[in-house]
């Protein structure tokens, strides 16, 4: 498991691969457009911090976990709600970061 101390870095490998939206299938099978609003490593797990038009209305974002399996990072649902807490955690600590002023 990721150290959930550590600051997050800023790394753009999901946007490298497939622009600034990805597309993903839910369990039911349809599509949904996604934009990607940051991606960045804690400790030793990378992040996505991904939102639909629809989050968007209601200021909300997803969290997955991003593995390197082969050719295309993989996308995976954060089960473990430490993980998820931690991961939204460093997103907003991102966010304020490049608020911050002198």
């Amino acid at each position: 498991m990721s150290d959930y101390n550590q600051t997050p870095v800023r790394i753009n490998g999901l946007k490298e691969v497939f622009g600034d939206h990805v597309e993903l299938i839910a369990e039911d099978g349809h599509a949904e457009v996604y934009r990607i609003k940051a991606e960045f490593k804690l400790g030793d797990a990378v992040y996505a911090a991904l939102q639909s038009d629809e989050m968007e209305a209601e200021d909300e974002v997803e969290f997955l976990r991003v593995r390197q399996d082969g050719k295309e990072p993989q996308l995976e649902s954060i089960e473990d709600d430490e993980e998820w807490e931690a991961a939204s955690e460093a997103y907003d600590d991102l966010q304020f970061a490049s608020d911050d002023r002198p």
